[in-house]
């Protein structure tokens, strides 16, 4: 783009788009949770920013995991409601029923064990120091893609695979750990 129409690099922050669009998926998850309750075996782990300021849980809670507490939402949750900026649930601690309100910009971490998915989150408030390695790694790695992918990919690699070749290696690859991090993207 040129002229008036140019936009500075402080205005396209991917980094913050794919946050939210991470968190998104968070809070759909839970407001499925709130509607339908957790199927089978599915269950959420949620760590969290305990100190943040908008974090509301009981003062011995926030006394014993002063930096962060992971919950987890499986078989006795109460009250789950989902806004627009966080969610207020009450959950046993010690047979003592307790409320609490987190907003998704506390999260860390969210997982669910069941199916070997996990988000993690940088809500760092300081420069990335690896952000630049990060990036200069990206850029090599797009100068050697082409129209076909990526030189020596698998995706290229499986082009001459037989269908059956090809289906067990998506297999494989679709069995491991689905751990989404934001680090590669996060620039502050």
């Amino acid at each position: 783009m040129s002229g008036n129409n140019e936009i500075s690099e402080s205005e396209l922050r991917y980094d913050h788009m794919v946050e939210k669009a991470l968190l998104n998926v968070v809070r759909e998850s839970l407001e499925y949770a709130a509607e339908n309750g957790l199927p089978g075996d599915h269950h959420f782990y949620i760590t969290f920013k305990t100190a943040q300021e908008d974090v509301i849980i009981p003062d011995h809670l926030k006394a014993r995991y002063p930096g962060e507490m992971t919950i987890i939402l499986q078989y006795q949750f109460w009250d789950l409601e989902v806004g627009k900026d966080g969610f207020s649930i009450t959950l046993s601690f010690s047979d003592v029923p307790e409320r609490m309100s987190i907003p998704y910009s506390a999260i860390v971490a969210f997982a669910d064990p069941s199916v070997r998915f996990g988000l993690q989150f940088d809500i760092t408030n300081g420069d990335n120091e690896e952000f630049d390695e990060e990036l200069e790694d990206l850029e090599d790695l797009l100068e050697d893609y082409d129209e076909d992918g990526f030189e020596g990919s698998e995706t290229v690699a499986n082009a001459d695979a037989s269908p059956s070749e090809r289906a067990a290696k998506k297999k494989q690859a679709e069995s491991g750990d689905n751990i989404v991090t934001l680090d590669t993207f996060r620039k502050k």
